[in-house]
């Protein structure tokens, strides 16, 4: 699915979970939010549903068992925290309690890849690889803060457990004009049509996509690049049609090389028998990254934009 993006505003995902809450809980009586202390966003459902507001304190695996039992119920939990915590403190909760009954939990929240500037601890590198293994689980990466909106709004009506994931969520990049795309679970948007490779991305990378194409386009490279919001389950159709018109892949992704968006597509290579004329991906790779800015973190890695025009110009030679 095509769209048109905008780099003219600035706003925060963290905001916007907090506005969609709210105007879900007025129209939906089934939708809970609980949270490990953190609802700084969440003030407004707090203030106008504290019957349905829970905060149990710094305890990840708390929030997801009492998330679980509420879900048993018939309602609809939302747990909103710190990535890193959610999915390794309380990996087992999420798995057993959540997964293996398959409930509604929606689990959203932020500190994904190399975003959060608190070090290893606080960096979610691992955490698409986790999510994604478990059964029943349905992995969502945002780009556009705006998205959250209408993705929180299509998971009240569907199955199962699904995990959100963000990046620091303070000042984040609209990319897509409000209206212009039709987002479903599932499905990928190509933010930029191009014939020479696909690019593709998921999270923030998605704008930093956007801005090598067009720094490519300036060299003469026609680069297209999908927006893989879905890492589980991934737009196979996009993926097939950027095999058959591109003449190569590179997907770019602030998460461990191994485990992410890239190793899932790689199965479906080899698992299909289907393959790109070339293939390479960019991440993070088998260190703890310690402290600094997702920027500067990216550079000394080998996954910054440079990278990234390197490897096109190399693959395109």
């Amino acid at each position: 699915m095509a769209g048109s993006f905008n780099f003219g505003e600035w706003i925060s995902a963290r905001s916007v979970i907090g506005s969609t809450l709210n105007e879900i809980g007025a129209e939906n009586e089934k939708l809970y939010v609980c949270t490990p202390d953190v609802a700084m966003s969440l003030i407004e459902f707090k203030e106008n549903y504290p019957e349905r507001f829970i905060d149990v304190g710094i305890a990840e695996q708390n929030c997801i068992g009492v998330a679980a039992g509420i879900a048993l119920e018939g309602n609809i939990p939302v747990v909103m925290g710190m990535l890193p915590f959610l999915s390794m403190r309380a990996c087992e909760q999420v798995r057993t309690a959540v997964c293996y009954q398959n409930l509604p939990v929606r689990i959203i929240g932020t500190g994904g890849g190399l975003t959060s500037g608190g070090g290893s601890t606080h960096n979610a590198m691992e955490d698409i690889a986790i999510l994604k293994s478990m059964v029943n689980m349905t992995v969502i990466s945002i780009g556009d803060p705006n998205m959250i909106r209408d993705i929180l709004k299509l998971s009240m009506d569907y199955e199962g457990p699904m995990y959100i994931r963000l990046a620091q969520g303070k000042k984040d990049r609209v990319l897509y004009e409000p209206g212009t795309i039709d987002f479903r679970i599932g499905g990928s948007v190509t933010a930029r049509e191009g014939k020479d490779l696909t690019l593709i991305c998921h999270g923030e990378m998605v704008g930093k996509g956007l801005d090598v194409a067009e720094e490519a386009a300036k060299e003469g490279y026609d680069i297209r690049v999908v927006d893989m919001y879905t890492i589980k389950p991934f737009d196979e159709e996009a993926v097939l049609k950027a095999i058959n018109e591109t003449k190569g892949i590179i997907v770019w992704e602030d998460h461990l090389m191994a485990g992410g968006l890239a190793s899932s597509l790689a199965d479906y290579f080899v698992d299909n028998n289907v393959f790109p004329g070339k293939f390479k991906r960019f991440g993070i790779p088998q260190v703890y990254a310690g402290f600094g800015s997702g920027s500067e973190l990216q550079e000394k890695y080998g996954y910054a934009d440079e990278n990234i025009l390197a490897c096109i110009r190399e693959m395109l030679k």
